[in-house]
């Protein structure tokens, strides 16, 4: 896959980055909701088999100006996902766990993922984890189910699920890569599947190409991409560039998670990558988790991104609104809060309430509105200006 991706459909796929979408396959097809358009059709997830969550990029260990809590904000994703209505069946964790590959950060990872709700843990590196020793304490601890070189494949609830390793022999410019024996171990790996068997494939760095600038991208991603076309339903889960940003090619829908400890800039958005300074009031809701549920007999797979941030007892919550998107697009708040959307876009815009319960004026660029919760209730609402823009703020 040679991804030539014009601006336009850049900007379209960044005008995603933080919104939850459920992807559902029909005869083959994939199709994609918006989170506005599940939550107002709940019945999309029923009769879902088993649920799985992913969780990147805890860089434990990183302790600079962007976050210097982020065994507290992995904390906060661990109880997040433990407070969900139904325990994960696995977690899938797509790198980049420690910072500086260090035995105490590994540690401190094990320590706090030991309070997840599940035991069934899965784990592919990241380009932190394998500084030192080519890995060798990373696969020691993390890798006693993959063979030589660290790749492997297992099948849970007929989902057939493909870890990958592309940081060991990073390209210039550091873009990912797979390698020859990788590639061709993948092509032995599925060939006698099913085309009606939903892949789910996993790995560090974007196997598509994101922003090759900044490498990110894998420099053989679309050779293993291609062994995978004649596959009815393909999700791919990546990690590294800490921001959600989906995408959909055919019947592949790629999708990159946020951290859960620091934001990096959008592409081409600062001089190069690497950890973002954002007010101590925004970062959570900059961190967060993806839950991916899968409904057997239909192929659908849904994807839903959820932030960290949590609301302070009486004190204000805020949603960006950011990459034509609300972020984030479901916000939890006690009875009597006050909710603050900013307007970080360079296009005006406004929230509006679907039942007319409150309607903010027009807001350009840094402009800011707030609004009291004084009821109980779910409040959807969304943008009139751009009306595919929906968010939800339900208040408890």
């Amino acid at each position: 896959m040679e991804d030539e991706i014009d601006r336009r459909g850049f900007l379209k796929c960044m005008a995603w980055a933080g919104t939850g979408l459920i992807f559902s396959v029909h005869g083959g097809v994939v199709q994609s909701h918006t989170l506005g358009e599940l939550l107002s059709n709940k019945r999309a997830l029923e009769g879902s088999s088993f649920n799985f969550v992913q969780i990147s990029d805890s860089h434990i260990g990183f302790g600079k100006e962007a976050n210097k809590d982020v065994l507290g904000t992995l904390q906060a994703a661990v109880s997040q996902i433990n407070a969900a209505s139904e325990a994960p069946s696995l977690v899938l964790h797509t790198g980049d766990l420690s910072h500086l590959s260090k035995p105490e950060e590994f540690d401190a990872m094990d320590g706090i993922l030991k309070g997840l709700r599940t035991d069934q843990l899965f784990f592919v590196p990241g380009e932190h984890d394998v500084l030192v020793d080519d890995g060798k304490s990373y696969f020691e601890r993390y890798g006693k189910q993959s063979a030589a070189g660290g790749w492997y494949s297992m099948d849970f609830g007929g989902v057939h699920f493909i870890g990958l390793v592309n940081v060991l022999n990073l390209k210039a410019g550091g873009l990912g890569n797979l390698g020859q024996d990788q590639i061709a171990w993948l092509e032995r790996d599925t060939r006698n599947l099913s085309a009606s068997t939903p892949i789910v494939v996993f790995a560090h760095v974007p196997l598509w190409s994101v922003y090759p600038e900044w490498g990110w991208g894998t420099d053989d991603g679309a050779r293993a991409l291609s062994l995978l076309r004649r596959f009815g339903s393909v999700t791919v889960l990546n990690g590294h560039i800490h921001q959600a940003l989906q995408k959909v090619e055919g019947n592949v829908t790629f999708h990159t998670a946020m951290s859960t400890a620091f934001p990096q800039p959008k592409p081409g958005a600062a001089p190069s990558p690497g950890p973002m300074k954002v007010p101590a009031n925004e970062l959570r809701s900059l961190l967060g988790v993806t839950e991916v549920r899968y409904v057997q007999g239909n192929h659908s797979l849904a994807v839903i991104d959820a932030t960290l941030a949590t609301p302070e007892k009486g004190g204000p919550a805020r949603v960006s609104i950011e990459n034509f998107s609300f972020a984030p697009a479901t916000l939890a708040v006690r009875k009597g809060d006050t909710v603050i959307w900013t307007n970080r876009d360079d296009m005006p815009h406004t929230a509006v309430d679907a039942r007319g319960r409150f309607k903010s004026p027009v807001l350009d660029t840094d402009d800011h509105w707030e609004h009291a919760f004084t009821e109980q209730g779910d409040f959807h609402y969304f943008c009139s200006i751009h009306p595919h823009m929906t968010g939800k703020v339900v208040a408890h």
